[in-house]
């Protein structure tokens, strides 16, 4: 069992659960966060310090975000991009990630002011379409 990033991060990147993690498992992105499922130890203390509910154990992933689990293995680099079941990403991100200049995420083990987008972007649905796969600038 691991945890797992989804949907509601994109465009907020709260870093409450990065603070917490005991292993640094948490990689980011340009607009959102992923988790290594090879590095959790799934102790859950992310899953309640996120602000906007955005992490699941991967067994209680709501089934439109199972996509989720695959998407946070291949930005971590747990899962080559050539071996991932892509089935219900959305094609900008399948294109990305297959693409020339895919890259993995960088490890983030540090809290960090979240995006300025993110108290409006919180109450977003729908935010797969502006999912980026670009890493994180340092």
């Amino acid at each position: 069992m691991a945890y797992v990033v989804t949907e509601a991060c994109i465009k907020c990147k709260y870093t409450d659960c990065v603070d917490v993690c005991p292993v640094s498992c948490f990689y980011e992105g340009e607009n959102t966060l992923a988790i290594n499922p090879d590095e959790c130890i799934d102790c859950c203390a992310c899953e309640s310090e996120c602000p906007v509910t955005a992490i699941f154990a991967d067994h209680d992933c709501p089934d439109d975000m199972k996509w989720y689990l695959e998407f946070n293995a291949v930005v971590t680099g747990a899962k080559d991009p050539g071996a991932a079941d892509t089935t219900g990403w959305p094609e900008h991100v399948v294109a990305a990630i297959t693409g020339p200049g895919f890259a993995k995420w960088p490890n983030i083990a540090e809290k960090k002011s979240p995006m300025d987008s993110a108290e409006e972007a919180s109450k977003e649905k729908g935010k797969a379409k502006d999912l980026s796969v670009k890493p994180a600038d340092r």
